[in-house]
């Protein structure tokens, strides 16, 4: 009797103990089934682009007086920047606006090594009058006429790096907003014709990267007109 309620016993055990692991098996596969659904996702790139004007102005005129005697190589210097900085003042451009920096000369007789010919000046001279103006429009004006001083004597160079005029755009941090509203919702827009495609359903945001904003001139005609440009990263949820 007691051999025949141990087998029953056993026997009600091994039941309970295969629905369990039944039920088990079931509540894992559905776990990691709704686990798959639920980490489904579309990675998208949401672009946002937009001109300006630069706002700030950094003009260099560079110019080059030569001679053989010191003290007057210092009086031309000293005598064409007044010219260039009173030819500026005439054309609206304010005297806070314009600085000088030191001249750079050059001594070429220290220079010469050997028999090399003997050069027509021993001093030479490069000077900048440099323009920091955000009024634009105006300075690039002034730009246009800067051939009146050159036919009073003053002889400019402006292939040297240095002397390249920039133009700055320094209201990012106004614009970074909206630019960056823009880009998620055209990244939202992509997403979504995504999740369309694919008979799905476009749920929450699961990751989101700002890339950097980047600041280019137009094109090269144009340097003055700013073009700003962020792309945005977003990675959504998605559901049948």
């Amino acid at each position: 009797m007691q051999k025949q309620q141990d087998k029953i016993g056993f026997a009600l055990l091994g039941v309970f103990i295969f629905l369990g692991l039944a039920c088990l098996g079931y509540l894992l596969g559905h776990a990691a089934l709704a686990y798959k659904q639920f980490d489904r996702s579309v990675t998208v790139k949401g672009l946002s682009e937009r001109e300006f004007p630069a706002d700030i102005v950094i003009w260099p005129i560079q110019f080059n007086v030569a001679s053989n005697d010191l003290g007057e190589l210092y009086q031309m210097l000293d005598g064409q920047t007044s010219q260039i900085r009173a030819y500026l003042r005439s054309n609206g451009i304010g005297a806070n606006e314009i600085s000088v920096s030191t001249p750079a000369i050059t001594d070429k007789s220290a220079q010469q090594y050997g028999n090399e010919a003997q050069v027509a000046y021993r001093y030479t001279a490069f000077q900048t009058v440099t323009v920091y103006s955000s009024e634009i429009e105006n300075v690039r004006a002034v730009m246009g006429t800067l051939s009146e001083l050159g036919k009073q004597g003053i002889v400019f160079t402006g292939d040297a790096y240095q002397t390249q005029t920039e133009y700055l755009f320094t209201r990012l941090n106004e614009i970074k907003p909206g630019m960056i509203e823009e880009a998620t919702t055209n990244a939202r827009e992509v997403a979504q014709k995504f999740a369309s495609d694919s008979d799905s359903t476009l749920g929450k945001i699961r990751k989101a990267s700002q890339g950097q904003f980047s600041i280019s001139a137009r094109d090269k005609n144009n340097p003055h007109i700013k073009k700003i440009r962020v792309v945005s990263t977003v990675e959504y949820y998605l559901s049948d």
